[in-house]
């Protein structure tokens, strides 16, 4: 059994993108969540920071945990260090003197502590719902696991910004990673954007492995996604080739959504952003433009992420889709984002 620290605010969508990469997630407290198995993918999650194998639950006290600790078998050797986590500032509780206590502990029956280069890390997460301003989910409690894998914290220094193509509007990085996790996005998978804009969401798929394939009705979005993705799946943009693996194949075409040139079945998701009402000349024809966007979606792929300014859940089901999640992402004040999961 493992705990998942979740980033964010939104529980349920972070337990949602950890399902990409995880089994069975269930959430123990406000952002926190257990798991019974984890993969590689975990490294490349958006809204998940840690994975440790559980060590056991407490109260969310020093006192309690240091029992716990105490009592709990530990097949391990090595240095050890200790890290406490207040969860979103839910507990109040004292870190540093956490941190101490727990290594006391650890010191006791006999590890040696190493606060610089530690075999092992034990990481104490204090959580209590009764203090998450989010009104999180989940019992108050002391989760205790030895860190098992962190997810690569790449974002902030690759904003849409600075690629060599940028339109006001494109999705952040962080954003745009969780979504394609959402709809499957890995190795040996193939996953389409039939709207991509500047091509974030392609970016990110291939980023951790996939191969895309992405479209839009404007050719300038095409020569300008074409660029970014040259810049940072093939180029000099890439973040760290040592922590990712190998960028997937990418090819881009000049479409309409509403008739791809795609055959039946060919990739295995479809992610797209769709156009924002105050962005269409007409909001009259968004409409018939999303309709026509999902049913091609289902001719080509068994699952859809679709992200709109708006609920388009009835659009979805009448073009034969099931929706599994339904999501609100607050963006700004005048922002919404609709995240709508599609099988």
């Amino acid at each position: 059994m493992y705990v998942l620290e979740l980033g964010g605010q939104d529980d349920a969508f972070a337990r949602r993108e950890a399902a990409s990469a995880a089994s069975a997630v269930d959430m123990l407290a406000p952002g926190l969540a257990t798991t019974r198995g984890i993969s590689d993918r975990v490294r490349h999650l958006a809204f998940t920071h840690r994975a440790c194998d559980l060590l056991g639950t407490a109260d969310p006290d020093i006192d309690s945990a240091a029992a716990m600790l105490s009592a709990a078998s530990i097949d391990r050797e090595g240095s050890v260090a200790v890290r406490a986590v207040d969860v979103r500032a839910s507990t109040g509780i004292d870190t540093q003197r956490a941190e101490r206590t727990l290594g006391g502990v650890l010191t006791d029956r006999g590890f040696a502590v190493d606060l610089d280069d530690p075999d092992h890390v034990l990481y104490a997460y204090f959580s209590d719902p009764d203090g998450d301003e989010e009104g999180g989910t989940g019992e108050a409690c002391c989760a205790l696991g030895w860190l098992a894998a962190e997810s690569v914290r790449d974002f902030g220094g690759r904003q849409p910004t600075d690629r060599p193509f940028f339109q006001p509007g494109s999705m952040d990085p962080l954003e745009a990673r969780a979504l394609v996790n959402i709809a499957g996005a890995g190795p040996d998978t193939t996953i389409l954007d039939p709207m991509c804009g500047t091509g974030g969401l392609l970016l990110e798929a291939g980023l951790v492995g996939a191969d895309v394939v992405g479209g839009d009705a404007q050719e300038k979005m095409v020569a300008g996604t074409r660029e970014n993705l040259t810049y940072a799946l093939d180029g000099d943009g890439h973040p760290d080739r040592d922590a990712y693996p190998e960028p997937g194949n990418w090819g881009l075409f000049r479409s309409d959504a509403s008739a791809l040139p795609v055959v039946d079945d060919a990739v295995d998701a479809v992610v797209f952003d769709a156009p924002y009402g105050r962005q269409s000349r007409i909001e009259g024809e968004l409409a018939p433009l999303i309709s026509g966007a999902l049913g091609e979606a289902g001719r080509v792929a068994q699952r859809c992420v679709l992200v709109a300014d708006r609920d388009w859940r009835e659009a979805a089901t009448g073009a034969g889709w099931t929706v599994t999640d339904y999501f609100q992402r607050r963006v700004h004040r005048s922002l919404i984002r609709h995240v709508h999961v599609l099988e």
